[in-house]
């Protein structure tokens, strides 16, 4: 019994290594693209964000579904490109679940963010991408190097402030750029990671004593 106990554990260490979620993420974004090519319209419509369709319509679900599409292959490939360099790092550290209820919510506070902004500028546009949840990330790793309380290799504040800073200003120097969609699921993400961080290093110190 022990044996198969012993085997057992190792499969999920091993599993629990890998960035699952990140790859499936992947895949959802891209088969979803793919719909968008076949169905024309219909998919953006149905999912985009504007204060119209999202607060005066009260269609709140556009908040998580707008997260999964994208206008173009370079929108596509940018966001997807970083969520795989981000998740293989982040997934590991802080378990999938969290990893996926994180980048989720960071994505849907990037969405109300942008929201925000568009009301009080009396912005009638719409939004898609999946930016929002990618910065997340961005704020969940600076959270881990400064929290975590342990070191994470190749990556240090100074590093991901960097990176932060200058993802940041691509984003103020390109055109239709939704970067109150940025700030806010960088915000999101900081501090979802921060208290990820404070409940981790919690239970760490609990089961040593």
């Amino acid at each position: 019994m022990s044996f198969k106990v012993g085997i057992m554990r190792s499969i999920m260490e091993k599993y629990g290594k890998l960035p699952l979620i990140s790859g499936v993420l992947v895949l959802m974004n891209v088969v979803v693209f793919l719909l968008c090519l076949l169905t024309g319209d219909r998919l953006y419509v149905m999912g985009r964000v504007s204060v119209f369709e999202t607060i005066m319509n009260k269609e709140f679900s556009r908040l998580l579904w707008a997260m999964f599409l994208h206008g173009d292959v370079n929108h596509l490939f940018n966001n997807m490109l970083i969520l795989s360099f981000l998740g293989e790092i982040i997934e590991k550290e802080i378990g999938h679940i969290p990893y996926l209820l994180i980048y989720l919510l960071s994505g849907v506070g990037g969405n109300l963010s942008s929201l925000l902004f568009k009301m009080i500028s009396d912005d009638w546009s719409v939004s898609i991408g999946a930016s929002g949840a990618v910065f997340g990330l961005d704020g969940v790793l600076l959270a881990l190097v400064l929290f975590a309380g342990r070191e994470i290799p190749t990556v240090t504040p100074v590093r991901v402030v960097l990176m932060i800073v200058l993802s940041l200003y691509n984003g103020f120097a390109g055109m239709n750029i939704d970067n109150a969609a940025h700030v806010g699921g960088l915000i999101t993400g900081f501090v979802l990671g921060a208290v990820l961080c404070v409940i981790q290093r919690r239970m760490r110190e609990e089961n040593k004593e």
